[in-house]
């Protein structure tokens, strides 16, 4: 259970470095040897390139197909950072990352997305997830695609979310949208400095420094792709451009010119 320390240093602890970049797999694919081949391959140029960990996402894939990643990363990558998102299924998220040994769960939603009668529930199924497994959570709040019923204010399902996971995922209004500044500055600010915040869509290679100095660490997939969106393919020139901007910052020099938004 990951209950030892501050979130802080929980984070610190399992993402070493500076505002790292974790690298979202999506998992297209024909059928599910090509989506396992396609994504080997994808694993390959993406640390190459440098990323700092991976997130493998049933995104266009299946469980299965998050299953045989995950299978091939404790086998072949044992120093690498990798967890796991499984859409439309929490369970499974958090029963694959304990057999895999991923280092984090990424969750949708983990506050506000609920009416107040179902999130009682779905708060005590977290907090028995949460202690099956060592694996982080990363959990969305006013994420993207998520409806917000709660009705509580921003502040309240913030200060719901510190107690629910390790850091917060903020994001836009959709898949490789840039996400606001505003938004991401107003997080900052209900969470306090010591809260890890992840912005988890839309950072280009011309507003990464403007993203990472309000936020700790970044989820990027569609901009890594030869398209610039998520249909596209791993394209290991976008990858290494965009670590390459990501060193910039990490540097503390002045924020890089060029790149695509």
């Amino acid at each position: 259970m990951t209950g030892q320390g501050s979130a802080r240093a929980r984070f610190d602890d399992r993402f070493p470095g500076d505002k790292p970049v974790l690298a979202m797999l999506h998992l297209k694919g024909e059928d599910e040897q090509d989506r396992l081949s396609r994504a080997r391959t994808e694993i390959d140029v993406l640390l190459d390139a440098g990323v700092d960990a991976l997130v493998v996402e049933n995104y266009f894939g299946t469980v299965t197909d998050v299953e045989n990643v995950l299978a091939h990363l404790q086998g072949n990558y044992p120093d690498t950072v990798y967890g796991v998102n499984v859409l439309d299924d929490d369970a499974a998220g958090f029963a694959l990352a304990e057999r895999y040994g991923a280092t984090f769960v990424q969750l949708d939603s983990v506050a506000g997305h609920l009416a107040p009668e179902d999130d009682g529930p779905f708060e005590e199924r977290l907090r028995q997830w949460r202690a099956s497994t060592s694996a982080l959570v990363l959990g969305g709040v006013r994420f993207k695609y998520q409806p917000v019923l709660s009705g509580n204010s921003l502040a309240t399902d913030l200060a719901i979310a510190r107690s629910r996971c390790d850091a917060v995922v903020v994001t836009g209004e959709g898949t490789g949208q840039e996400t606001d500044p505003q938004k991401i500055s107003e997080f900052r600010r209900l969470l306090g400095s010591d809260f890890p915040i992840v912005v988890g869509a839309g950072v280009t290679v011309a507003n990464v420094a403007e993203q990472l100095a309000l936020a700790d660490a970044a989820i990027v997939g569609s901009y890594l792709k030869d398209s610039y969106t998520d249909q596209g393919d791993v394209a290991g020139e976008h990858v290494r451009a965009l670590m390459a901007a990501v060193e910039t910052v990490r540097r503390g020099a002045p924020e890089p010119t060029g790149g695509r938004r």
